[in-house]
């Protein structure tokens, strides 16, 4: 692998880079670089999760003229939790050279859009429906275009957004660049490549294995409802050393670190607001073990080098298996025994399927706790520790007062009230967590990398592809919340 000093890019680009944390280049990054900064039309055929947003996001960064109050670049991404995530990466990576960046998807006020174009963004990332409202109401025009991206190309063709596509590409420059990238490369999406790309070179990244079989896999299949209470429950089961929760957005990390500190867990979160010396303090806190539960966000988590890690909670699936491979890759590390749980709502149960197939492992299922399993969970912890203090320690000293103290007490009392300081009881104190949208519904065979219908499939509130209805959040969930303050009224 190159270091990113080696790749010929900027400054101002360099530095942003190493603040997020990112030394080494990945191989698509490594690879694909140095192609488009030349600026040819390119074809990177690589699996999420290998580093394509800073493939391609490095090099727009580096041709956009700030100077410049226009679109010149254009991301296109299948669904609206993806070109969030990848307008905060390119955010960051731009922040040197002060290049401003929007992600407009359904889902969101498109009134709150169309006042966020009028800032003059250098770069849109954006889903196809919602790029094609824009395009229509021209409320953004992309005459000014140099350079377009596909992400994840075979993936808007499963979702039936071929069509889409090329109406947008029909209204960029014929002169600008082309950057696609797909995980397989299907008869459809070759044929968006020869119509709409010239002489295009090919970086192929070879999928990275899963190489832990130290760590026990486990899922948890649980209503959206119910996820906190289980993920408390099992925190007492488990009693980790470390753990790290893996939340789907930032608002997510932030309401699940507060609710669990109410509950009495000593936890704190990290995403890509926090300015890095929270971030550092917050890790340092976790690696002195004066935190025992991490929440964090998969781009926050991404270069932590952290030891000791016994458990990985999924509280949200992630959307693509790269990413899991990557987050459970924090425990189970030098020989060590590791165990991670996903929590999957009945609804994303195919992107289980899909994780599967990546690992090449299943998982194995686990029943959800109730508030009886997680007490009986402390109490073995509890009776552990006595048992290892009766047998290793020197209780000599103990002793005189252990004999006058069965004077008063029955001995039954005495372990009792000593367990009793051991264990932690399950806490039911109210606690406020945001509704997140499930992941977008797709076909199963949308993950085999086979051509689709052409047809959108559909949600689960009946409508298609990414054309929801607004009142969504910047964040991607819903804006509903419910309360877990009562696990026994919980079920729907």
């Amino acid at each position: 692998m190159a270091l990113f000093s080696e790749l010929g890019i900027s400054r101002n680009t360099l530095k942003a880079v190493e603040k997020m944390g990112f030394e080494e280049a990945t191989p698509i990054q490594s690879e694909t670089i140095p192609l488009a900064l030349e600026g040819g039309d390119l074809i990177g055929q690589a699996q999420t999760g290998t580093g394509k947003t800073a493939a391609f996001g490095i090099p727009m960064i580096e041709k956009i003229d700030v100077s410049k109050d226009e679109i010149q670049g254009l991301i296109i991404a299948p669904t609206r939790e993806l070109a969030i995530q990848v307008s905060e990466e390119l955010y960051k990576i731009g922040a040197g050279n002060r290049a401003r960046v929007l992600a407009v998807y359904g889902g969101q006020d498109i009134s709150r859009q169309i006042r966020a174009l009028k800032k003059r963004p250098h770069i849109i990332v954006g889903t196809p429906g919602r790029l094609l409202d824009h395009i229509n109401r021209k409320t953004i025009r992309l005459n000014t275009v140099h350079t377009v991206v596909l992400d994840e190309a075979d993936e808007m063709l499963n979702m039936g957004f071929i069509e889409d596509i090329e109406s947008i590409l029909s209204s960029v420059p014929d002169d600008h660049q082309t950057l696609l990238f797909s995980a397989t490369m299907p008869d459809p999406i070759r044929r968006i490549a020869e119509r709409f790309m010239h002489e295009p070179k090919t970086v192929r990244v070879k999928a990275r294995e899963m190489t832990v079989p130290a760590i026990s896999q486990y899922y948890v299949r649980v209503p959206e409802r119910e996820k906190f209470d289980t993920l408390t429950r099992l925190i007492d089961i488990h009693t980790p050393e470390l753990a790290i929760v893996f939340g789907r957005t930032k608002r997510r990390v932030d309401e699940l670190s507060e609710a669990l500190t109410v509950r009495g867990y000593t936890a704190e979160g990290i995403h890509g607001d926090l300015t890095q010396a929270r971030r550092m303090s917050v890790l340092r806190k976790f690696k002195e073990g004066t935190i025992d539960v991490l929440v964090a966000t998969d781009v926050a988590a991404r270069g932590l080098d952290i030891s000791g890690v016994t458990h990985v909670y999924n509280f949200d699936i992630p959307q693509d298996p790269e990413s899991y491979v990557h987050r459970i890759g924090r425990t189970g590390r030098a020989g060590k025994e590791g165990m991670a749980i996903t929590f999957v709502t009945p609804r994303e149960m195919s992107y289980l399927e899909v994780v599967e197939r990546t690992t090449k492992k299943k998982m194995e299922r686990m029943k959800a706790p109730t508030v009886t399993d997680a007490l009986e969970g402390q109490l073995r912890t509890a009776k552990e520790k006595l048992y290892n203090a009766a047998s290793s320690e020197n209780l000599t000293a103990y002793l005189p007062l252990a004999k006058e103290m069965l004077e008063d007490q029955t001995a039954e009392d005495l372990v009792a009230a000593a367990l009793k300081l051991f264990v932690k009881e399950p806490d039911e104190k109210p606690v406020t967590i945001s509704e997140e949208r499930p992941l977008p519904f797709r076909k199963e065979s949308s993950y085999k990398g086979k051509g689709g219908s052409g047809k959108r499939p559909y949600n689960r509130d009946g409508r298609s592809g990414d054309r929801r209805r607004s009142g969504g959040n910047s964040q991607g969930g819903r804006r509903k919340s419910y309360s877990n303050s009562k696990p026994k009224n919980q079920s729907k």
